[in-house]
């Protein structure tokens, strides 16, 4: 029997118009042997949830660049949690100042990629943490 391919949605919540860098990643990820769902841009919490849980994914990757991470982040975990979807490994990415990694980090956020991380790096960490 064949090996089911971790499954990761690839969301940008709110109205951050900028998705370049998680096209890239979307790419990056599906090339790595992934099975990559894309939301497309300006993505209610709601929206993220309902797709993950429907897609049945392993992973939500966030992608934010507008500053909206601390009210969004959380908010998107706690309704995972409400869903019964709190298995459901979420990583960020964008622009998130490293002060506010931490608690990011507390409220459920499992990784959080600044600028400058590689590609390499995210498959790499994907790989050693989701199962």
């Amino acid at each position: 029997m064949a090996k089911r391919k971790i499954r990761i949605l690839i969301a940008k919540p709110g109205l951050d118009g900028h998705d370049r860098g998680a096209k890239i990643i979307c790419r990056a990820l599906r090339d790595a042997g992934f099975e990559v769902i894309y939301t497309g841009l300006r993505r209610t919490p709601e929206e993220i949830v309902n797709t993950a849980v429907h897609e049945d994914v392993d992973v939500i990757g966030l992608s934010l660049l507008s500053g909206a991470h601390n009210v969004l982040f959380p908010k998107i975990i706690k309704m995972l949690k409400d869903s019964d979807a709190g298995d459901i490994k979420v990583i960020a990415g964008g622009i998130i100042p490293e002060k506010d990694s931490p608690k990011l980090r507390a409220d459920g956020i499992a990784k959080i990629f600044l600028p400058g991380v590689t590609t390499d790096e995210i498959v790499h960490w994907i790989k050693a943490n989701v199962k």
